[in-house]
């Protein structure tokens, strides 16, 4: 099966070809569709993903294939240009590379590489796996002097934060950012915090906290050390009931952040209506709520979200169904919730791979997730028909951003005795985070 990177640079061809035909003007670009072997239904994405980064990292936004809605922050970080010996390499070239610089760095180096990432990347990654199971991976490997993290901004933060004092983590392409952890800023938290305290009021005593802060992995160091310092948890898809629980056993309600759809999800799988869910949009007074909503209210939804889930939709697994009749559709908790409602069964990037695993040879699963996943998902079982429910081939945007150029070049220059593009966060937020983490560790599903 094609890699998803091979499917985009095929139509991004076609799209070449087409530009050149007489009477056809260049600046008016004619997209060509993808053809998803899984499927064999025709896709299309932004074919500028097939462009080389560095030639877009300079750019505003998160990149071609992001969502438009989201809206890049002015403090994010921005990818400095890469010597020309690594953005003029081909293909053969960057491999031969890489493959040199990892074997004499050793153990002294470990590469992680998230799920989504593309296929070019993983096959380096020393360890391949979720947000959450690549900074656990980090904690497990004192002897390692550098992790190489493929994966966006928020995770090698939390990377960071896990590891010890004396180890570096490094982004390879620091525009690699997350659009959902960027929808809730440490200044906007806070603003909320200061609202909800005065409109709910204190606790009277014997009473439960009024409010108690959980976010989700997917979300700045600073916001992670907020929930750390005000009697709040970290959660991550896999544990979020298990969260919800242990904040409801300490508080009356809960305010979780960033993405609406987890928190909707969960709450809704525990029992909680959704009218007793309202939900907080930053830029309104107390939320666009009204004070008594927010009295009444159970759980208290960030306006966040995945652009890549929220692409799935109700109708997609209705056409899954009527294509495929006996099909299994399993779905991402960042999806929609009339999604998930209508999927069998929704769940962690993790419990999506050993729903896989589980398969009978044969088995039809149609799944909403990133595409990337999808693709390496098929290559592993090809004794199962799979398929992702979008029909359109656009990958997390910024988590494609790592280049098998970044990472010769990041590798490279570790050997050559420099740390190039070192995530670190201050001992004062680390301190607090590494509270909100260690809650969540101990929080098992």
């Amino acid at each position: 099966m094609s890699s998803v990177h091979e499917l985009i640079r095929g139509a991004a061809a076609r799209e070449a070809a087409g530009s050149e035909r007489p009477g056809r003007p260049a600046s008016a670009p004619h997209r060509k569709p993808i053809a998803l072997r899984a499927t064999g239904k025709v896709s299309s994405c932004d074919t500028e993903l097939a462009s080389d980064p560095w030639a877009i990292d300079t750019k505003p936004g998160y990149g071609p294939g992001a969502s438009v809605e989201d809206v890049i922050p002015g403090t994010a970080p921005r990818q400095g240009p890469l010597p020309e010996r690594y953005t003029r390499a081909s293909d053969e070239q960057l491999d031969e590379w890489i493959t040199a610089a990892k074997t004499a760095l050793g153990d002294r180096v470990r590469i992680l590489g998230h799920f989504y990432q593309r296929d070019e990347i993983v096959k380096y990654a020393d360890f391949v796996g979720d947000s959450f199971m690549l900074a656990q991976a980090a904690k497990q490997h004192p002897e390692a002097e550098s992790f190489v993290f493929c994966g966006v901004h928020f995770m090698a933060e939390t990377a960071d934060i896990l590891s010890g004092p004396e180890q570096s983590v490094i982004l390879p392409n620091l525009a690699a950012g997350c659009s959902m952890a960027d929808m809730a800023t440490i200044e906007q938290v806070e603003a909320c915090w200061n609202e909800l305290t005065a409109a709910l009021g204190p606790a009277a005593e014997g009473d439960l906290q009024p409010v108690i802060p959980v976010t989700y992995m997917n979300s700045s160091a600073a916001i992670k050390a907020f929930c750390g310092r005000n009697g709040g948890i970290v959660c991550t898809s896999s544990n979020a009931r298990t969260v919800l629980e242990w904040a409801f056993e300490r508080g009356q309600r809960v305010v979780f952040f960033p993405d609406q759809h987890l928190g909707r999800n969960t709450a809704k799988a525990m029992g909680i209506p959704e009218e007793l869910m309202p939900l907080w949009r930053p830029h309104l007074a107390l939320g666009g709520n009204t004070a008594e909503q927010l009295r009444d209210s159970k759980v208290i939804l960030w306006n966040g979200f995945c652009s890549v889930h929220k692409r799935f939709t109700v109708a997609q697994i209705e056409q899954a169904r009527a294509d495929y009749p006996g099909v299994r559709v399993i779905v991402h908790p960042e999806c929609p919730a009339p999604v998930v409602e209508a999927a069998d069964g929704a769940g962690s990037t993790e419990y999506i791979r050993k729903e896989v695993e589980a398969a009978e040879p044969g088995t039809v699963l149609a799944i909403g997730t990133e595409i990337n996943l999808v693709n390496r998902l098929q290559q592993q079982r090809p004794d199962l028909t799979i398929f992702c429910l979008d029909p359109v081939v656009c990958p997390c945007s910024t988590m494609y951003r790592i280049h098998p150029a970044y990472l010769a070049w990041t590798l490279e220059s570790l050997l050559a005795g420099q740390v190039p593009n070192q995530i670190s966060v201050s001992e004062s937020v680390a301190g607090d985070s590494r509270i909100a983490l260690e809650r969540m560790l101990a929080a098992k599903p």
